[in-house]
């Protein structure tokens, strides 16, 4: 019997939390410090002081731009990308009458396969490095075009078309509204996705790397991230999270929601995480640029943050609970006009740089990621019975 499929599997915590599955140079997540970074620079530090291509830049090509040229190059190379085949334009209105119940990302899953097959992206197995960034890099400029393109035919609205001469958020919320940003609430946005770009070996992540250590092509990998993001305790919870704050509604009805949902043993979303045991920095950084815009929404959510977190110190002593990144986030994303069916939506479109990278470290691995389950039914082999 060959060796590798004998019953010799080794028993790993549910959800295979902790375990490191390959090394990677991309970045990390240290949950003890509150602390994560891209290729060793704080990414919070990051999204305070560089712009969304820098960290792009830097996560495709190892480096941030050495200057302004070397970034306006990277820009300039990305443009013409956003603007999306005819094949796939033309079928983006039947594609939002078809999801306009389950909203853009379902749609993008679609969209993002349709535009592989249109531009001709082959199995990254079959690829050279080039040729495989080249794919990722297309697929990535694309995702802003192709979600709020479907948003907005969703909503009986026309597509409004990429400008090369804006900025990555700034063209994400031009492309949204089909008005002139403003540079403010843009800068906001762009410091969000700057700050959710990469976060370790999350459940999108390792689909993605699963998916490319197979040899599939870009689209697919990212299909298939996407389908993971898509699930309410991945990527669901900015909007299930200020969804919270509508149902608490005034500050005097916040300790009793929430030691109801607490004592029964509800989740309470925008709070906790399964890495971080000391505040998320990203939830820190979000929170001051709320403070910034300030106003009652932004005073009620440091209020509930608040109470939230002297109620969880007093009902679960000893458990560090506090905000995670998708609290703030859709205080943030509210504050800057993006409406909620388009806050996970945007999450995506900065993400799909993370993913994209990672798909392109775990190219150059050949091998194929294959774990094993522990079978834990009934003592086989039981005959198989006569049809009576």
């Amino acid at each position: 019997m060959d060796g590798r499929f004998m019953n010799t599997t080794v028993e790993v915590p549910r959800g295979l939390a902790g375990v490191v599955v390959t090394e990677t140079q991309l970045g990390d997540v240290r949950g003890l410090e509150g602390f994560y970074h891209y290729r060793q620079y704080s990414a919070v530090e990051l999204a305070e002081n560089r712009t969304f291509e820098d960290v792009w830049h830097l996560m495709f090509r190892g480096a941030l731009p050495a200057d302004r040229a070397a970034r306006d190059a990277f820009a300039a190379e990305i443009a013409p990308l956003r603007h999306l085949p005819a094949d796939v334009r033309d079928a983006l209105p039947a594609l939002a009458r078809a999801t306009a119940a389950s909203g853009p990302l379902a749609g993008l899953r679609t969209a993002l396969s349709l535009l592989g097959a249109t531009a001709g992206f082959r199995p990254v197995y079959d690829l050279t490095p080039e040729a495989r960034a080249a794919d990722a890099l297309a697929a990535c400029a694309a995702v802003p075009t192709l979600l709020t393109a479907l948003y907005r035919l969703g909503r009986g609205l026309e597509p409004v078309e990429p400008r090369d001469d804006l900025p990555y958020a700034a063209n994400h919320l031009w492309m949204l509204t089909g008005e002139e940003p403003d540079p403010v609430r843009a800068r906001a946005v762009e410091r969000y996705l700057v700050s959710t770009v990469d976060h370790g070996f999350n459940a999108s992540t390792f689909t993605a790397r699963v998916i490319a250590s197979t040899g599939a092509d870009v689209a697919a990998c990212l299909t298939g991230a996407i389908g993971a993001l898509s699930g309410p305790l991945h990527g669901g919870a900015p909007s299930r999270a200020l969804d919270t704050l509508d149902a608490i509604g005034t500050v005097e009805r916040i300790g009793p929601w929430i030691r109801e949902r607490v004592l029964a043993g509800d989740r309470i979303m925008g709070f906790g995480h399964p890495v971080y045991r000391t505040e998320d920095p990203r939830s820190r950084m979000l929170r001051g640029i709320a403070r910034d815009f300030g106003g009652p929404l932004v005073d009620f959510a440091v209020e509930v943050e608040r109470q939230v977190e002297e109620i969880l110190a007093e009902l679960k002593p000893g458990r560090e609970l506090h905000t995670n990144v998708e609290f703030y986030a859709g205080v943030v994303m509210e504050l800057c006009g993006l409406p909620r069916e388009m806050f996970t939506p945007t999450f995506c479109a900065a993400r799909v740089v993370g993913w994209s990278a990672n798909i392109l470290e775990q190219a150059a691995d050949p091998k194929i990621i294959r774990p094993a389950a522990r079978y834990a039914g009934p003592t086989p082999p039981r005959p198989v019975p006569p049809l009576g």
